[in-house]
């Protein structure tokens, strides 16, 4: 039978998945900074075998052959999702696969030295090289894909997004923003000039906040007996569903930071830990796309940790693991604090969506060629200043060397956050229709209506619907940004 070579097949690229991603995880957290030419080298020669074996030409005769035979429900959808990233697979020659990834990584490796450095100049070559690579890409994938260059790199993070659909609801958000954001800050103000805040000590221990971060990821459903905690330059949930790698980076003068990472983390890792593991070795066992991803990581983050219910469980284990006694009251002005600030992953829930955005339409200039890197830095800056108020042009660190992304050559990845954001709204509200008191269960700290309900709606679905049917499924309607908008104003507004 076709589809028996199919499954077999699927079997072999699930162990080079494994190997990869193992692989990948351990040199952004524990490789040693010479290996970092060699890692490439065999990350480049493993990632070129994967891709040689997903696009044989004979997959294609499978392929048609199987739709001919008699499948079950699950081997039909199976069968579609092959099929998908075939097509998707094969836009790309192995040569280029090979070029590609070890010029992300060496470009990763680079970025992790110079970032630190605050030195674009030297970082500058390394993404113009990069960026040269995605427009080749998306011209690649464009052709084979019938789609506008950036909409077929958005189509490798989340199928079915496209530009036309996710621009004007990005500019509607854009213009909520500019007015709330004055809104929240003002009702921020007037509250801490009621009620001063209460300061963080400062003195907050690695080791202590890890053990509080592992206190919480178990607490909230992580397995720890299939993933672990680390540390990395950029918080980032890898590895696969039975070995989950988490990393998060820590301030010992602020335990709120990495905790509120790790959370994050925790959120994309509870995803993959539960997609059907019957169907692991198929692309229909892989997670929906990444604003599915995003939309379950920022669940956690944001309608879990910075949830006041959620704190009325998690002080007495803030007490226990860093010896500080907080009430409610102290610690809300920390967890729901809004303020204009240069890093994204730091954003609190008001400004955030405007750093996706901001990367959302600059790395569409970056795509298409109407913006060179070598412009980048002033681009960037002249859109913080219209977004944020803040300048970075003086700090490129800050501002286009933030993130990981752009060095891996993750662009069209960026919309996805906002999107989760939205998606992530959206599910709380269906969980609160459904369950009225799910809050007072949080308070006590038990998570396992929120989990049965993202495990029947979400995890157990995997990529059984598009983005849109999986939400709609769930939620009993389509993305309506309004329950964001509504989510924000209820936290945070007059």
């Amino acid at each position: 039978m076709s589809f028996a070579k199919l499954d077999e097949l699927g079997r072999k690229l699930e162990a080079l998945e494994h190997a990869l991603a193992i692989l990948g995880a351990d040199e952004a957290t524990h490789m040693a900074v010479g290996g970092g030419a060699k890692r490439a080298e065999a990350l480049s020669a493993l990632a070129g075998m994967h891709h040689r074996q997903a696009t044989a030409p004979e997959i294609a005769d499978w392929i048609a052959a199987a739709e001919a035979e008699t499948l079950n429900d699950e081997q039909a959808v199976a069968l579609r999702e092959f099929r998908r990233q075939y097509t998707n697979m094969t836009c790309l020659p192995s040569e280029f696969v090979e070029r590609q990834t070890s010029a992300r990584l060496r470009c990763e490796q680079l970025w992790r030295d110079l970032r630190a450095k605050n030195d674009w100049a030297g970082f500058q070559p390394a993404l113009e090289g990069i960026v040269t690579l995605v427009r080749e890409e998306a011209a690649l994938r464009s052709e084979a894909l019938g789609l506008a260059p950036y909409d077929a790199l958005m189509e490798q993070y989340d199928p079915g997004n496209r530009t036309a659909d996710i621009t004007p609801v990005f500019t509607d958000l854009k213009a909520f923003l500019r007015d709330f954001v004055p809104e929240a800050l003002a009702v921020q103000q007037e509250r801490c000039a009621k009620n001063p805040p209460r300061a963080l000590s400062g003195v907050y221990a690695v080791e202590r906040q890890r053990e509080l971060g592992l206190a919480m990821m178990g607490a909230v459903g992580f397995d720890l007996t299939r993933g672990s905690l680390s540390v990395s330059h950029h918080p980032f949930c890898g590895g696969v569903p039975s070995d989950v790698r988490i990393t998060t980076r820590y301030k010992t003068s602020d335990f709120l930071s990495a905790l509120m990472g790790v959370l994050h983390e925790t959120g994309h890792a509870l995803y993959e830990q539960n997609l059907p593991e019957a169907w692991a070795h198929w692309p229909l066992g892989k997670a929906r796309g990444m604003a599915v991803h995003e939309s379950q990581s920022l669940f956690v983050e944001k309608q879990l940790g910075r949830n006041p219910a959620f704190w009325h469980w998690a002080l007495p284990m803030v007490e226990q693991h860093l010896g500080e006694r907080w009430t409610i009251n102290e610690i809300l002005p920390h967890v729901h604090h809004v303020e204009r600030g240069l890093i994204r992953v730091d954003a609190d829930e008001v400004t955030y969506p405007l750093h996706v955005i901001l990367r959302y339409e600059l790395e569409q200039e970056l795509v298409s060629g109407r913006l060179a890197v070598s412009d980048l830095p002033e681009a960037w800056d002249a859109k913080m200043r219209e977004y944020l108020g803040l300048s970075t042009i003086d700090n490129p660190a800050d501002g286009p060397m933030q993130d990981v992304h752009w060095p891996s050559g993750a662009f069209g990845y960026f919309p996805s956050y906002t999107l989760g954001a939205m998606m992530a709204a959206q599910q709380w509200a269906a969980i609160i229709k459904a369950h009225p008191s799910v809050d007072d269960e949080i308070a006590r700290g038990h998570f396992d209506t929120v989990n049965n309900w993202r495990h029947d709606k979400i995890w157990s679905q995997a990529s059984l619907w598009s983005t849109p049917d999986l939400l709609e499924r769930a939620t009993g309607e389509k993305l309506n940004a309004a329950h964001f908008t509504a989510h924000l104003k209820k936290r945070y507004g007059a």
